[in-house]
């Protein structure tokens, strides 16, 4: 153990830590959910299907859902050459659903007939 220690304090042991340390780092960085890139994308799929559903359809939400859905995957496909995989629709679905509840907690929304009206 003592001689571990010795090897780790000298120029190479620390050299080899600081790159392990920084490569660990990198991979942390790297790991951030996959839609960040795609933030602006899920505002306009989330404003547009707000706009092109209305309030009285049947299972609006879902519909909505669905519609921002495809949308940010179809705009996912054209950006990275290749659809998303299950596990990235399945966080793009939930960063739609969390992004519409901030959207609409802030106002962002309108609701009701407002969408007809410019």
């Amino acid at each position: 153990m003592n001689l571990l220690w010795q090897l780790l304090n000298t120029p190479a042991g620390v050299t080899v830590l600081a790159t392990i340390a920084l490569w660990l780092l990198n991979r942390i960085y790297q790991a951030k959910p996959a839609w960040r890139q795609f933030e602006g994308t899920i505002i306009a799929a989330i404003k547009h299907a707000e706009k092109v559903i209305p309030d009285d359809s049947d299972n609006a939400s879902v519909e909505r859902l669905n519609n921002a859905l495809q949308y940010v995957i179809t705009v996912y496909g054209e950006m990275k050459g290749r659809p998303p995989s299950p596990k990235i629709s399945a966080q793009l679905r939930e960063a739609i659903q969390v992004k519409h509840a901030e959207l609409e907690a802030s106002g962002a929304l309108t609701t009701g007939e407002a969408h007809d009206e410019t």
